[in-house]
C-alpha cells in the first residue's frame, strides 16, 4: 500500500459530518449505544434477583431505545469514514465486518425493543430469552468494538499520521524546558 492510501485513510471525506482531522466523531458516539445496552445487560440481570424489578425492566427496554437511536447517529458517522479507507485492503476488510456485525446488534437491540414493547406493564422480570438476545448482543458488541479498535489503533484509521503524531513528543521550547540549561 502506498502512503497516500495509508494518509486517505486517516483524513476525513467531511470533516463536518464525519469530525475534523485527527478528531473524528464515530468514537464518541459509540459511547452511547455502548454504555446504554452494558447498562440495560445489568439491568436485566438485577431484574431476576429483586423483589420488585419493573422500574429495571422499564429502564432497561428505554436503555435499548436509547442505544438504538445512539448506534445509528454513530453508524453515520462511521459509513463516513468506510469511504476513507482504500477498497481491497485488510483494513476495508475488517471495517465491513465491523460495520455489519454493528448493524446486526442495531437489528437484533430493535428487535428486542419490540419484543419487550407493553411487556413489562406489570412489573414483571425480563424473560429469559429477552435476556439471553441481551447478552449475546453484547458479546457481539464486544468482539466489533475489537475490530473497531484494530481500526484505529493497528491500522491507523482516521488517527493523525505519524508527523502530526510527532508533535507530541518533540521537546517544548522556553521556560523551564531543558534545552533553557
Amino acid at each position: 500500500m502506498t502512503d497516500e492510501s495509508q494518509l486517505q485513510a486517516k483524513r476525513p471525506v467531511s470533516a463536518a459530518l464525519a469530525g475534523p482531522y485527527g478528531h473524528p466523531f464515530h468514537p464518541i458516539l459509540v459511547t452511547v449505544p455502548i454504555g446504554a445496552w452494558v447498562t440495560g445487560l445489568v439491568f436485566d440481570i438485577a431484574s431476576q434477583v429483586v423483589d420488585r424489578p419493573g422500574f429495571l425492566t422499564q429502564a432497561s427496554e428505554w436503555l435499548i431505545a436509547v442505544g438504538v437511536i445512539g448506534a445509528l447517529s454513530a453508524a453515520m458517522a462511521g459509513f463516513l469514514d468506510l469511504f476513507a479507507i482504500p477498497a481491497r485492503t485488510p483494513a476495508f476488510r475488517t471495517a465491513l465486518v465491523h460495520m455489519t456485525m454493528n448493524l446486526l446488534v442495531t437489528a437484533a437491540y430493535a428487535g428486542n425493543f419490540l419484543w419487550r414493547l407493553d411487556d413489562h406493564a406489570d412489573g414483571d422480570r425480563v424473560g429469559t430469552g429477552q435476556l439471553v438476545l441481551s447478552a449475546v448482543s453484547v458479546a457481539a458488541l464486544g468482539v466489533s468494538g475489537f475490530l473497531g479498535g484494530k481500526l484505529a489503533y493497528r491500522y491507523g484509521v482516521r488517527v493523525a499520521d505519524e508527523r502530526t503524531q510527532a508533535e507530541g513528543y518533540t521537546p517544548a521550547r522556553g521556560r523551564g524546558s531543558a534545552d533553557d540549561a
